[in-house]
This record gives C-alpha cells, sequence and structure tokens, in this order.
C-alpha cells in the first residue's frame, strides 16, 4: 500500500501570543484532489507554508509522499508543485527567462516544448518583463512554473485569484487532466464553487483549527434545508427558539429565511396555525453549508 500524499499529524504554528495553526491533522491520498477551505486568516496560508518547510512548525509533524517536511524538505521540492496566493516572480526577468530558470531547477527533459504548450495555453507574454505584467498575468506564470516539471503532488492556495473566467476553466481543465494521469492536488481556497467543482473530500478550517473533515456530497444529504417564510401579517420573530432553526439569513417584520436541519414536520407544526403565506424548502449552497458549519 503506497503512502498517503500527505500526513499531518498535530502539527501546530504559533506566532507568539498570536493565533496560527493549531493541532491540525490531516490525511490526503494519492491521486486525490482535496478540498482545503475556510475564510482569509483561518489558517490555511500558515498550514501550507508550514508543509513545504518555508514556516518552522511549533510542535506536531507532516510527512509528504513519506518524507519528513522538515528532514527531507529537499526531496519534497522536486516533486512538489506549488502556486501561492499573491505572485511574485523575479520582476526584472521576461516571462520566458523565468520559466526556463524555474525548469533549470528539475532538470526537465523538453523544457521549451513544456514551456511553449504552457504559455500558448494561458496565452502568456513571454517577451514582457514580469514587472510590467498585470497580477493576472503574473498569477498565470506562477501556474505554468508549478507544471513544468510534472510534479506528483500539487498545492494550491487561492489559485483563481486574478484570473479571468475563460483563464479559471483552462486551469480546473488542467489540473482534471494532470489528476488522471497521477497527481495529487492539495487545493485551498475560499472559494467553494471552485472546491466543489473539483474535490471529493474537503477540510473545514476555522481560526486555526479543523472544524471537519467530509465528502461533498455527505455534505449536501446532511438534513440540512434553506426555508423561507413569508407572512400574511407582522410574525418575523414568531418562530424565535424553535429547535432546528441555525444560522439566521434575514429577518423582518413579515418574512424569516434561515437554515434548519433535523425533522421538518416540527417546523410544519409550528407553522400550523400562523398567517403563512409563502413557504419555501429548499437545499442550500455549498456556502451557506459551509457557514453552517463555520458558525
Amino acid at each position: 500500500m503506497s503512502e498517503p500524499a500527505i500526513q499531518i499529524s498535530g502539527l501546530t504554528k504559533k506566532y507568539g501570543r498570536d493565533r496560527g495553526i493549531e493541532n491540525i491533522s490531516l490525511q490526503v491520498e494519492e491521486g486525490e484532489i482535496f478540498g482545503f477551505i475556510g475564510p482569509n486568516g483561518a489558517g490555511k496560508s500558515t498550514t501550507i507554508r508550514v508543509l513545504l518547510n518555508l514556516l518552522f512548525p511549533t510542535s506536531g509533524s507532516a510527512r509528504i509522499m513519506g518524507y519528513d517536511i522538515v528532514k527531507d524538505s529537499k526531496n519534497i521540492r522536486t516533486q512538489t508543485g506549488y502556486i501561492p496566493s499573491e505572485a511574485n516572480p523575479y520582476p526584472d526577468m521576461s516571462a520566458r527567462e523565468f520559466l526556463r530558470y524555474c525548469a533549470s531547477f528539475y532538470g526537465v527533459a523538453d523544457a521549451e516544448k513544456r514551456t511553449g504548450e504552457l504559455m500558448e495555453m494561458f496565452e502568456a507574454e513571454p517577451g514582457r518583463r514580469i514587472s510590467d505584467l498585470s497580477s493576472g498575468n503574473r498569477k498565470k506564470l506562477s501556474i505554468i512554473q508549478s507544471f513544468l516539471h510534472r510534479p506528483r503532488l500539487l498545492i494550491v492556495d487561492e489559485p483563481t485569484t486574478g484570473l479571468d473566467p475563460l483563464m479559471q476553466s483552462r486551469f480546473f481543465d488542467l489540473l482534471r487532466s494532470e489528476n488522471r494521469n497521477g497527481m495529487t492536488v492539495f487545493f485551498s481556497s475560499h472559494t467553494l464553487s471552485d472546491v466543489q467543482m473539483l474535490c471529493r473530500r474537503v477540510a473545514i478550517i476555522r481560526e486555526g483549527k479543523i472544524v471537519n473533515v467530509e465528502e461533498i456530497e455527505s455534505l449536501r444529504k446532511k438534513q440540512l434545508r434553506k426555508i423561507r417564510v413569508e407572512f400574511a401579517e407582522k410574525s418575523g420573530d414568531s418562530l424565535a427558539g424553535l429547535p432546528g432553526i441555525e444560522n439566521l439569513i434575514a429577518v423582518t417584520e413579515r418574512t424569516v429565511e434561515f437554515i434548519f436541519s433535523g425533522d421538518i414536520n416540527i417546523l410544519l407544526s409550528a407553522l400550523r396555525g400562523m398567517t403563512v403565506s409563502d413557504l419555501t424548502i429548499e437545499e442550500p449552497s455549498l456556502e451557506e453549508i459551509f457557514m453552517h458549519y463555520y458558525n
């Protein structure tokens, strides 16, 4: 049986008294596209930087493809691609010079061919100085360099920031194609629609701690419903305190919208006798399910 692509055990990073990450434990299987989601400041980037040995852990341990993240970081980097949240390559190089420089680290046999194909895919401008590129074009360069050496593991941190919809679509297509060829992807994002399209499993991080690890489909299949009730008269607070009502989305004098968990008959019984003019029951979006967990 092969080693997990990523094995994290009790990983903690503290910045003095400030929060970093605390007791993170995860396992990502080889060949998986694994989602790592949470709002900005939740600890996603800190976790990634510790995994890549850019930050030293306070405690705990992690292994990538069987290698210890601290002792074997050189071996890890030869087999790993990384797309940071903010792309800031060498400003005085041209795009082509930068990519040739990156390819030289890995001894890519078909570097010119591989670079050309990726630049064409993402419509990169090879002759322009990096300092003259927009943030979106710098992000495209970061994506290209991460794929040059066909890594076994790709770690991405908010990869679609700055990309237009066409480039996002091409990026996702490339991710799926490389994943079919065996590449594992650790996909960190606060954009749940991206995670939903790509990932089978997802970890939710909040304030430096893992809230839950779930399959995307199981998140959707939990007994969570988005409810909107419109009353014929002022009754917007008449459901206050009812068991199962969570995550109030909106409340006015005549309407209330919320996430409901559990037995729907409890809600229907409570509404019986009230002057309800409209009732909507639907499946919540993944974003709303996430906020349910986060809250």
